[in-house]
Parts: structure tokens; sequence; C-alpha cells
């Protein structure tokens, strides 16, 4: 599916936009479109997962492979989210050119005091707490429409309604960008590839410096005649250590 990527702070209207949207494609361009929203993942906890980084990093994962699943060339994907991160909509960009089908992102531009204003006419159990919201704000990345990941971007305001056939020409009327190797041979299709491997090669300044000691001490109990085999066989016993 062509995929719109919506970003803006917590409580700047993303769902509204992403229903106005939906509502618009089906009804206009009898489209068929389906919302991946970040809150039917959150199920009212929304404040106990960014609050922790692994929870959080866990929702990105799941919610960007269910994104992949549901690419394909004709149909609509909005994707209902934060997308804060500008790494996380550059991993979706790559996923739309490895599959060979357009993107744009919807970017919802609300002063912050404004969201938080939304969010407090929220219903209580789905308000973001203070520092929560602070937070999400505080990391947030602004989508560049230099960016090749972030163009082409059409900003909606509070008081305006998103460029309805503009989008619909940047996701239909537009040639996708071509694949390159690198979102070729990634294997996007692995659910959670990118959070596998970053989680995997999460190796921590103080484990390495453990594993030197060890390896140094067992090294002087088991010397080595071959000095210039020292160096392969630190590899291999970080292998086997941090393996």
């Amino acid at each position: 599916m062509p995929l719109i990527i919506l970003c803006g702070f917590p409580s700047s209207g993303k769902t509204k936009r992403s229903l106005e949207l939906k509502e618009y494609l089906e009804n206009e361009k009898k489209k068929a479109v389906t919302i991946v929203s970040e809150n039917d993942f959150l199920k009212k906890e929304k404040n106990a997962v960014f609050s922790d980084s692994r929870r959080e990093k866990d929702l990105r994962g799941t919610m960007k492979a269910e994104v992949i699943r549901l690419l394909n060339k004709d149909d609509v994907t909005i994707f209902d989210a934060g997308n804060y991160i500008k790494g996380y909509r550059y991993e979706l960009y790559c996923a739309t050119k490895h599959n060979k089908t357009p993107h744009c992102i919807v970017h919802c531009l609300v002063p912050t005091e404004q969201a938080w204003s939304w969010n407090e006419n929220r219903v209580e159990d789905d308000q973001y707490t203070r520092e929560i919201f602070d937070g999400l704000v505080m990391r947030y990345e602004e989508p560049n429409s230099n960016n090749r990941w972030d163009s082409p971007m059409f900003t909606v305001l509070p008081e305006d309604k998103p460029q309805f056939e503009n989008i619909f020409e940047a996701i239909y009327l537009r040639k996708p960008p071509p694949p390159n190797q690198s979102t070729q041979t990634q294997p996007l299709s692995s659910t959670n590839f990118l959070f596998e491997l970053d989680r995997t090669t999460q190796i921590t300044l103080a484990e390495l410096t453990r594993a030197r000691r060890q390896f140094i001490s067992y090294t002087k109990m088991h010397p080595v005649e071959d000095t210039a085999k020292l160096s392969a066989l630190f590899v291999q016993y970080l292998n086997t250590t941090l393996g």
C-alpha cells in the first residue's frame, strides 16, 4: 500500500487527520484504506509504555512490522503515530523503497500548549501525564522536507484541512524512489529485524572490559606460542562469551 505517515506532538490531532484522510480516499477516490493506529497498540497504557524505554522500543518495532506487512502498490496504509524519531521515519521510507511504493509525510503542526490543552480534554485514562508529554515533546525530531525520507511533506495547522488532492497525487501519481542496494539487501521482511539488530549489538564498555580481563587471565594460564594468533583468539573468545 502507498504509505501516509502521520507525525506530530502528542495530542496534536493525528488521529483526527487520519480519519479525515481515510474518509476522503474511500469516498472520493474509491481506495481501500487501512489505518495502523498507535492507540490500538497502547491499549490505554501510554504513560506506562512511554516511561519504559524497552517497552517503547518494542512498541515501535511491532507497529513498524504491521505497517510493512500491509505495504503494496495499490491500497493505502495510514500510520497514525507520533513517529517522532527521524531514524524511525527513515526505516519506514526504506521499507517503501523496498516494496516499490510511494509514501508521504503529514505533519500535524500544533503549538505545544495547545496540544497539552487538547490532551487535558481527553477522558482521564486516555491522557498523557505532564512528565510523559513533555518528555515526548523534548525528544520529538521535527520532519524536514529537505530529507528524502521526510518528502513530500504536507503540514497541517490546527485550523486547516489536509491537502487531500495533493496528498493523493503524491502517493498515486508520483513514481516511488527506486530501491538501492541497502534497501534490497536489508531483510525488512523480518518483522523485528532492526529491533533485534539494535538489541543484539548493544555491548557496554563494562562487558567488553570484563571479557578482556577474563581472556587475559585465561591466556596467562594457557600461554600461546604464536602471539600473532592472539587477536583472532580474542575475537573468538568474544564471540563465545558475548554470543
